[in-house]
């Protein structure tokens, strides 16, 4: 396609100038300006979209156009991006055409999986970080998927829209509203779909109570929570994989750095984009303790280069968030403190509740007492069909507990069958926003942040 894909604002050319000092660890030694400077004229009217264009049509509902099978083009090949590679090539009519990856030796090891699976080996593009640039204009991919560090995401999405192509990302989306607005332009303008590909969606549990939701079981669910509370320090602190770039972002920013996994699968129970969106949110962030008592314990070497990073992310955050209709989410994040992983899912109606980790119900009149039940009752009438019909299969293949093989299946049904996507941009955005949000709302002493309305008023 010949049209330009980019904000007016900024080139795409300054976000892969930002990301080439990620990949140089320069944010590390706190060369990075922090991001709430880039997020000036872009949060202070959020209900006037920058660079919005009359033209724009929302992708609200928009199909896929049928594909007799779904080709692929991978940007990033490290540990997530091959597991979500396996996931794929485990789904019939997929197809992986080409893999890029600055690093050699992982897109090596990404090439030889797509050959031990029975597949053709895809054509590799290693030759320096914007090489993704070569790929997605590729006349033989249908959707690019990107799954390396956050500051590439939305360049290598602006590009994949640029030529035409949909495209998804690992969580977040983006990391600025400048940059999400700048996605859900693009993604209208190239007619185009952009997308998360939130796993957490597809959980088992996830999905069953989702349809309870909707079967009005709860009743009117007036208030949902969700969360990111995951030991990471073990990982941060790596010389390898996530640790040479993701610890970086604690000395970057303070509030929620990772808001998606907790919040995708709880806005639909809230109709989030079907009637209701999100209003505004207050944030507030614990002091940072957890990675400087990590480091002294685990760093004795003071000369260390770790030891010149200085870290700013409070370690347990905490965002309240109020719909335009009034309903009310809690959204929190911590991965700096010893604790069991959790995702701290929760939800409230006029009927009764839910609550995960452990999964348990109580529906008023039928439970009984003050005795919470296990999902086993609910299973049998409520299991979404795709877990009933793949679920074993998706559990002995799939990573998290099968969830990544039905998003992956789900992603190329959908492709194939010509059906509207389970997630859009707008979903993916607004899931993605309470990152900057949060750090606005912190920086000015916990006060009250409007949300943009990514849908121009299609959510009603």
């Amino acid at each position: 396609m010949g049209h330009s894909a980019r904000d007016d604002a900024y080139s795409r050319r300054e976000l892969l100038k930002s990301a080439v000092y990620t990949a140089s660890g320069l944010t590390a030694s706190g060369l990075f300006t922090p991001l709430i400077a880039e997020h000036a004229g872009a949060f202070n009217a959020p209900d006037n979209p920058p660079s919005a264009d009359s033209t724009f049509k929302s992708m609200k509902g928009v199909p896929f156009e049928r594909h007799t099978k779904v080709r692929f083009g991978i940007v990033g090949t490290g540990l997530r991006g091959r597991s979500v590679m396996n996931e794929l090539l485990s789904v019939q009519g997929a197809e992986i055409v080409a893999i890029c990856d600055p690093n050699l030796a992982n897109a090596s090891r990404a090439a030889k999986l797509c050959k031990d699976h029975g597949h053709k080996e895809p054509v590799i593009y290693s030759e320096g970080p914007d090489a993704f640039e070569k790929l997605v204009i590729r006349d033989d991919i249908d959707f690019v998927y990107t799954a390396t560090p956050w500051e590439w995401h939305v360049p290598v999405m602006l590009a994949s829209l640029s030529a035409g192509k949909h495209c998804g990302s690992e969580c977040p989306l983006g990391t600025t509203l400048k940059d999400l607005w700048a996605l859900v332009n693009a993604s209208e303008k190239a007619r185009k779909h952009c997308m998360q590909l939130e796993n957490c969606n597809y959980g088992e549990t996830e999905m069953l109570i989702n349809r309870m939701v909707k079967e009005g079981i709860f009743g009117e669910v007036l208030h949902v929570e969700g969360a990111y509370l995951h030991d990471l320090r073990d990982i941060l602190f790596e010389d390898k994989d996530e640790g040479l770039w993701r610890r970086a972002w604690h000395t970057r920013l303070n509030g929620n750095l990772y808001p998606t996994h907790g919040l995708g699968p709880i806005t639909a129970y809230v109709n989030v984009h079907s009637g209701d969106r999100f209003d505004y949110l207050i944030s507030m962030s614990s002091p940072q303790r957890g990675l400087d008592l990590y480091r002294e314990k685990n760093i004795p070497d003071k000369k260390d280069p770790k030891w010149k990073e200085v870290y700013v992310t409070g370690d347990h955050n905490t965002t309240l968030m109020k719909t335009i209709n009034g309903k009310t989410v809690l959204l929190q994040h911590d991965v700096s403190s010893p604790r069991p992983y959790t995702r701290h899912h929760r939800l409230q109606g006029t009927l009764g509740a839910f609550e995960d980790y452990p999964p348990r119900i109580y529906i008023d009149g039928q439970t009984g007492g003050e005795r919470w039940a296990t999902l086993e009752t609910w299973k049998k009438q409520f299991s979404h069909p795709l877990w009933s019909e793949i679920g074993e299969r998706a559990k002995s293949k799939g990573g998290h507990g099968g969830m990544d093989f039905i998003m992956a299946y789900r992603l190329v049904q959908t492709m194939l069958e010509g059906q509207v996507p389970d997630i859009d941009i707008y979903d993916s955005a607004i899931w993605s926003a309470p990152l900057p949000l949060s750090e606005i709302s912190i920086a000015r002493n916990s006060s009250p942040v409007k949300f943009p309305d990514f849908t121009r008023g299609k959510y009603k």
